[in-house]
């Protein structure tokens, strides 16, 4: 195994120590450098973030997959009345465009989205408040209002916002391999539903073993509040064989046009499953409710 290069450390200027495990307020923390400058966190013993020197190089597959919709997404806002403004379709300024991620860990994709598009506002919900303290150090992410960091359990932050405040909310959020339950579910949903903007879109990392039901139970939980949901996936995993991370997407309003074109461009075989596949998921799955 060839040793790494300690001298590319000058990329994060101020990182932890490497190699060791660093106390954060759910356990421990390990930061690991590769030999490209890019960072490896694991958050007790599970890896969370991936952070390359360039904010834009996604390492994890499914955060550029998230990017993609979101470029797109974004592009088909309205155009920017003056600065630091949007339009909505009714022709009334609003605030720039405003993201929320439940669940933050290194905050590789909400670095790649401020790196991409700088007029956004991103609020990020992250649990665990040593970590959101540090990373914030070790990486250098940028300070509000591009980037808010709030320590907060992701399920109370989402029930307190109010309606209509973000164009785009991510949930990647996970307690050692799974997503809570309590995020899964119909009610989460709806939450995060009465949160988004008119033709907001709603992103989750869902992450199903073969044989679980997991993914066709989240696809017919979404289903049952929006009426256009999504799934990006690797054909093996779209079809039960193997464990990996898929992206779904649930809106008001139609997906945006281009995603399955621009995700060809992935080094990843992955695509956006079609409208028969998606309702085939919803029709096998069940809603997830709280109990």
């Amino acid at each position: 195994m060839p040793r790494r290069d300690r001298s590319r450390r000058a990329a994060f200027t101020h990182l932890g120590p490497l190699d060791t495990s660093i106390p954060v307020s759910t356990g421990t923390a390990r930061l690991t450098l590769e030999n490209d400058g890019s960072v490896l966190l694991d958050v007790n013993g599970v890896p969370s973030s991936h952070l390359h020197p360039d904010p834009e190089h996604l390492v994890f597959e499914y955060m550029r997959w998230m990017l993609l919709v979101i470029d797109r997404h974004l592009a088909e806002l309205p155009a920017p009345e003056g600065s630091g403004t949007t339009v909505t379709p009714g022709g009334t300024p609003t605030s720039a465009p405003q993201l929320a991620h439940l669940g933050g860990g290194g905050c590789s994709l909400p670095r790649a989205i401020v790196a991409r598009h700088p007029r956004t506002r991103q609020t990020v919900v992250e649990i665990d408040e040593l970590l959101a303290q540090q990373v914030r150090d070790w990486f250098d992410l940028p300070r509000s209002p591009q980037l808010r960091l709030r320590t907060e359990d992701a399920l109370s932050a989402l029930a307190s916002w109010r309606e209509d405040r973000f164009d785009v909310l991510v949930r990647d959020v996970f307690s050692g391999m799974v997503t809570p339950a309590e995020l899964t579910t119909s009610e989460a949903a709806a939450h995060a539903d009465r949160v988004l903007r008119e033709g907001g879109i709603y992103l989750a990392n869902c992450a199903a073993p073969p044989g679980s039901g997991l993914m066709a139970d989240e696809v017919a939980t979404l289903s049952a509040v929006f009426p256009h949901v999504g799934v990006i996936a690797e054909p093996a995993h779209l079809s039960g064989k193997r464990r990996g991370n898929c992206v779904l997407l649930a809106s008001r309003r139609p997906l945006p046009e281009g995603i399955d074109r621009d995700l060809r461009s992935d080094a990843v075989s992955v695509r956006l499953a079609s409208r028969p596949q998606v309702e085939a998921l919803a029709r096998a799955g069940r809603v997830l409710r709280s109990r």
